[in-house]
């Protein structure tokens, strides 16, 4: 009973002061374990809270979950902590300050309009004018397509790198549906540049198409370089608070577990599933072009996770042991770059439980191989330094060869 008192009186002192979300000065990051599912309960009680990010998800016992909490929490959530002898301890004390030592150690590039870079995260128009550019320069490989409009107007483009012909397999990447998850969409860049671009690399589009979205989420993505540095949702208007939760969108099991009802939450599903014109985007797209997508990838951090469905259950599909062979590929691919590991899992037991996700979705409507992979962290967790992205992006595309390599064996070759 002491320990909910404690949380109650937390909720009425926090809720009468206002103040400025967009900066983090003061917001610590606690890492904190709980021992027995009673103590996993009691965090769980602050999941709805909004002056609580879970940066990573209660999925067991004697797992660390990494959460920022407001500086006008942080007394009262000590408190209780130490009262249900749960252990913690302050991984980031200030998390304004490490953003802006992040700031301040990375070499910001000027891009041209038009081109590329990988020494630092690029803007949504910048993105869009390289793509541009792409379709410009080599119109016989690359076409670009808007697939929508954001709700603030911004271009949904959608690159396909093709050698020609039609209902030829194609591999699909969408990236930044999470908008703090900056490293997704470098990632997505690097595949169309290594493909378009790298001349070693033409054998890669003979026989295989290539669809990439780079920036499913440009509102989002835009309000966390201006504004709010960790905002995960879209940008549209709900009746109290913006934006949904993306990856919770999709019609696969909508709104049943690991959602969010309550608009201000992170995990916000939305009041019906595609309620966002870009989750209705991507549905459109992926739909009109299923027969041919083979392999669905949806690229996030943090974690070096390689995820498969279901999130919504804890049943696994039937093909489960060629979705984690595959999986076992990619893992090996990059392994061999720089010794890192993916852990390859369902979505439930890999993260948490989450309906609404797109990578169930495409699953549920027929693709055979779709994974969510969640690339390795850095910084803060959300926020690798920019020169993190080179090392990331290089030994991703060699996961990404070999996801190549098994669609040609699969679909092409037999």
């Amino acid at each position: 009973m002491k320990l909910f008192v404690l949380h109650f009186v937390l909720t009425i002192i926090v809720s009468v002061f206002s103040y400025d979300s967009s900066k983090y000065s003061g917001y610590k990051v606690y890492q904190v374990t709980p021992k027995s599912l009673y103590e996993a309960y009691i965090l769980k009680e602050f999941e709805h809270d909004e002056h609580f990010d879970f940066w990573t998800e209660i999925r067991s016992i004697n797992l660390p979950v990494d959460i920022m909490v407001s500086p006008l929490a942080q007394n009262n959530f000590e408190a209780i902590m130490k009262s249900a002898n749960i252990d913690y301890f302050v991984n980031i004390d200030d998390v304004e300050a490490s953003l802006q030592n992040e700031e301040n150690t990375s070499g910001r590039s000027i891009v041209t309009r038009g081109s590329v870079t990988f020494s630092d995260f690029m803007r949504h128009d910048d993105i869009n004018a390289y793509l541009e550019q792409l379709a410009q320069d080599y119109p016989q490989i690359v076409s670009i397509e808007s697939i929508g409009i954001s709700f603030e107007g911004r271009d949904l483009l959608l690159v396909r790198i093709s050698s020609g012909g039609s209902n030829k397999p194609t591999i699909y990447v969408q990236a930044a549906i999470h908008a703090r998850e900056w490293i997704a969409p470098p990632v997505a860049l690097y595949i169309i540049n290594q493909l378009v671009e790298n001349p070693d690399n033409v054998n890669l589009y003979e026989d295989v198409d290539w669809v990439v979205i780079p920036v499913v989420n440009p509102d989002g993505y835009e309000y966390t370089h201006t504004t709010e540095r960790f905002w995960r949702k879209t940008r549209s208007t709900g009746t109290i608070c913006y934006g949904i939760d993306g990856n919770r969108n999709f019609d696969a099991l909508w709104g049943t577990v690991g959602a969010s009802s309550w608009q201000c939450d992170i995990t916000y599903r939305g009041h019906k599933a595609f309620s966002e014109v870009e989750t209705q985007a991507v549905r459109d797209y992926i739909l009109e072009h299923k027969d041919d997508i083979k392999l669905f990838l949806d690229v996030h951090s943090f974690g070096r996770w390689l995820l498969y469905p279901y999130g919504y259950s804890d049943d696994e599909p039937d093909d489960v042991e060629e979705l984690r062979t595959l999986g076992r590929l990619f893992n090996d691919a990059i392994h061999s770059v720089r010794g890192l590991n993916y852990t390859v899992l369902s979505f439930a037991s890999g993260l948490y439980y989450a309906s609404g996700t797109s990578v169930d979705w495409a699953k549920d409507i027929g693709i055979e191989l779709a994974y969510t992979i969640e690339l390795p962290s850095g910084g803060t967790g959300f926020d690798p330094p920019s020169s993190d992205i080179e090392p990331v992006v290089e030994e991703t595309w060699e996961g990404f060869k070999a996801f190549h390599s098994y669609i040609v064996d699969k679909f092409v070759t037999n």
